[in-house]
């Protein structure tokens, strides 16, 4: 089931996330699901400058690598998520700056809503993973369990992870995270948020989108 474009379209992806500077050298992972299988970046593969030797193509029930290529150390929370969210077909794990930034600091924000694109597109909460060693099986547990009823988390001191239904939800739930992460910081705390009832209100701007 799986083609050649398919995996000629999962690298060109990764680039893409590389190329907005939301995974940088060997930080981060990506999944795509095509059927019941997943290609998955490969571990310690280069997300922005993907080659197709570093592309894992997995079976999604069990992990099984079927052409030989170790996938993602992170491949645990990204097929776990997979199997757990059947509307979820991407799964972006990065490390954006700004975002970043806020995933390592002592007193964190707890609210991200500082312009309408959060709530609508990333999330009216965003939920926190507590640290875990990258690649553990308590890290994978952390995050499918925040992701049951989320789209977007944060990992303490490590990262962020997105999913969406194609490449361009996941891209974009990435892109306006770091957006909201940027401002937050650029601010120097002197940020102000969107109150519940103006959150309200913008469920008929997205036609009654529900976020998660």
């Amino acid at each position: 089931m799986i083609t050649e474009e398919h995996i000629q379209e999962f690298i060109s992806q990764a680039h893409r996330c590389g190329d907005a500077r939301l995974t940088i050298c060997s930080s981060g992972n990506l999944s795509w699901r095509i059927g019941e299988q997943a290609l998955i970046s490969g571990t310690g593969s280069w997300v922005p400058s993907l080659r197709r030797e570093n592309v894992a193509i997995c079976n999604i029930a069990d992990g099984q690598s079927l052409n030989g290529v170790k996938p993602s150390m992170e491949s645990g929370f990204h097929l776990g998520i997979l199997r757990e969210r059947p509307d979820v077909n991407v799964v972006l794990h990065f490390q954006s700056e700004y975002a970043t930034v806020i995933a390592c600091m002592k007193n964190r924000p707890t609210n991200f809503n500082v312009t309408a694109e959060i709530p609508c597109h990333v999330g009216t909460e965003i939920p926190v993973v507590p640290y875990y060693r990258p690649g553990s099986k308590e890290l994978a547990a952390g995050v499918v369990e925040a992701m049951r009823d989320h789209n977007s988390v944060l990992l303490a001191k490590h990262g962020q992870v997105v999913c969406g239904k194609d490449f361009d939800e996941a891209f974009e739930r990435a892109m306006f995270f770091e957006m909201a992460c940027r401002i937050m910081v650029q601010s120097g705390g002197a940020y102000d948020v969107l109150t519940p009832a103006e959150i309200d209100d913008l469920e008929t701007y997205v036609l009654g989108k529900k976020t998660k």
